[in-house]
C-alpha cells in the first residue's frame, strides 16, 4: 500500500480528498494535516509516509515552504500539490522543489485518481531499479504523464493546454482570452489560440457578448457547462 499524508488548511476539503484517496486502489491515507507545522510533525510521527498531498495555501506559510522544510529535514516523501493557486510562476516553482504533479482545485475524483495511479505506475518502474537505457528513462519521466488535450497540433504545448482546460471548468461564468491570460499567466493571444482549439475540438462553447459598439467579445465555456 502507498500510505498518503493529505494536507489541507480546510477540514472538509482535507476529508474529501481522504476519502478519494481511499477509493483508489493500492492508496492508504496515513493521515491529515491542517497546516504547514502540523504537516511537518505528521511527517515525524507515522511510521511511513510516501506521498503527500500538498495544498498550497496554509494557515501559517506555503505549501512550497513546507516541502522546502521537509527536504532540509531530509523526508524525501514524494509530493504532488493539490492547490487552488493556478499561476505559472507558483507551479515552476513547484517543479522546482520537486513536485511530481500539480493538480489544480477544483476537481473532481477522476482528476485525483489520474494523477494518483500515474504516480503507482511511477512507483512500479521505479522498484525495478538497475540502469536503465534511454527507452527506460523515457518511461520513468513519461510515467506521471496524464492525458490533457488528445491529439495537440504541432506548436501546442501539453501543460498550457492543461493550464487553459483547467481555467474555463472552474470558470462559472463564460470567461474572454483576456480572462484566461490573467488567470493562466500566459499573453491573450497564447489564450485565444488554445480556446479556438478546445471549441474546435467541440471541449469548449463559444458566445458572443455585444457591446454598444465595435466588434463582439468572444467568450468561451467549458462543453459541459453550456
Amino acid at each position: 500500500m502507498i500510505e498518503v499524508l493529505v494536507v489541507d488548511d480546510d477540514v472538509r476539503v482535507a476529508r474529501v480528498n481522504a476519502a478519494y484517496v481511499g477509493k483508489v486502489p493500492g492508496f492508504h491515507v496515513a493521515g491529515e494535516a491542517h497546516s504547514a507545522a502540523q504537516a511537518l510533525r505528521r511527517l515525524a510521527e507515522l511510521p511511513r509516509v510516501d506521498l503527500v498531498l500538498m495544498d498550497h495555501y496554509l494557515p501559517d506559510g506555503t505549501g512550497l515552504e513546507a516541502v522546502q522544510e521537509m527536504r532540509r529535514r531530509g523526508h524525501q516523501t514524494d509530493v504532488i500539490m493539490v492547490t487552488a493557486a493556478r499561476d505559472v510562476s507558483t507551479v515552476q516553482a513547484a517543479m522546482r522543489h520537486g513536485a511530481l504533479q500539480y493538480l489544480v482545485k477544483p476537481f473532481a475524483f477522476a482528476g485525483l485518481r489520474a494523477k494518483l495511479e500515474a504516480y503507482a505506475q511511477l512507483r512500479r518502474t521505479l522498484d525495478g531499479g538497475g540502469e536503465a537505457e534511454q527507452a527506460e528513462v523515457d518511461r520513468i519521466f513519461g510515467a506521471l504523464a496524464t492525458p490533457t488535450e488528445p491529439g495537440l497540433p504541432k506548436g501546442h504545448s501539453p501543460t498550457t493546454a492543461e493550464l487553459v482546460r483547467r481555467s474555463l471548468m472552474a470558470a462559472e461564468v463564460p470567461l474572454s482570452a483576456q480572462e484566461i491570460a490573467e488567470r493562466t499567466g500566459v499573453s491573450r493571444q497564447t489564450a485565444q489560440r488554445y480556446l479556438k482549439l478546445l471549441e474546435r475540438t467541440g471541449r469548449a462553447t463559444l458566445t458572443l457578448k455585444y457591446g454598444d459598439a465595435g466588434r463582439p467579445e468572444h467568450r468561451y465555456a467549458w462543453a459541459t457547462r453550456a
